[in-house]
């Protein structure tokens, strides 16, 4: 368990690494901010990774270290929208169209929501 952990821990720090020189990188590129393209190039670029490292470690039978520090150390620390989206195609795999669109539209309702709530909640204290 320890060692699952450390995995995570590695690929995380790593993935949040690049995301945030991504970020700077076309921060300073685009001017005037219109459109939040840095946070959607990392979004869209994480979840082709998690496809793309999914396939790979089922393809090449990569070690579950391996996968793990791949999936959700380095793409979950790049951004957890990889995460939604990888979920979001098992479920359409499995045929669970139903399941698939009320999942897409909580999480993105609730979770702007609860960004929201949050900073109400901390503008309260």
């Amino acid at each position: 368990m320890l060692k699952t952990l450390i995995y995570i821990f590695l690929g995380g720090g790593t993935g949040s690494v690049l995301r945030y020189s991504i970020q700077l990188a076309l921060h300073e590129r685009i001017v005037p901010y219109s459109f939040p393209w840095a946070t959607f190039a990392v979004n869209v670029l994480g979840s082709f990774l998690i496809g793309l490292f999914y396939t790979l470690s089922a393809r090449f039978n990569l070690s579950s270290e391996t996968r793990i520090l791949l999936t959700t150390g380095l793409c979950g620390g790049f951004t957890t929208f990889s995460t939604f989206s990888h979920d979001g195609l098992v479920l359409i795999r499995q045929g669970f169209y139903v399941m698939f669109l009320l999942y897409t539209l909580l999480s993105i309702t609730l979770g702007i929501c609860a960004v929201w709530g949050g900073g109400a909640f901390g503008r309260w204290l």
